[in-house]
């Protein structure tokens, strides 16, 4: 009596293996959360460049440093950064930030609850009182679709 024995070929080996290969990827897929995974790729960034009275750049960062951080993050408003230039004529006297938000529609219900809180209005009231900015800028940017920070 002789059993009959299957022997599959090489290339059906490498068919059967990319086959399941693709069934787990595609698996994988529906089970991850997608729309979680690329939320927090679509922030949107503003930068923020204050322009100071001459000489009050260290009162300014010491505001920030002290009282103004700290409201920010109290109100889920995510800096990325603070910065001095150091180098740049012309930007003696200005202190720059960059912001991060899911949405605009975040940043600006954000912005609404800081700029009603009673501790941000005592930091405006000082600005009124000891002038340290002149002027700000700002400008909204989306990340591009190569940048290594989105």
């Amino acid at each position: 009596m002789t059993i009959n024995s299957w022997k599959p070929k090489p290339w059906a080996i490498c068919v059967i293996a990319l086959a399941s290969f693709a069934a787990g990827s595609r698996m994988t897929a529906r089970l991850m959360d997608v729309d979680q995974v690329r939320a927090d790729s679509n922030r949107l960034f503003e930068l923020r460049v204050y322009h100071a009275v001459p000489g009050k750049v260290p009162a300014l960062d010491s505001r920030f440093r002290d009282t103004t951080a700290k409201l920010l993050a109290k109100h889920d408003l995510t800096v990325v950064g603070y910065w001095v230039p150091e180098d740049a004529p012309g930007w003696d006297n200005t202190f720059v930030s960059l912001m991060a938000y899911p949405s605009r529609e975040e940043a600006n219900k954000n912005w609404a609850a800081l700029l009603a809180d009673p501790e941000f209005q005592a930091v405006i009231k000082s600005e009124q009182a000891n002038k340290l900015v002149v002027k700000e800028d700002s400008i909204f940017m989306d990340p591009t679709d190569f940048s290594s920070m989105k």
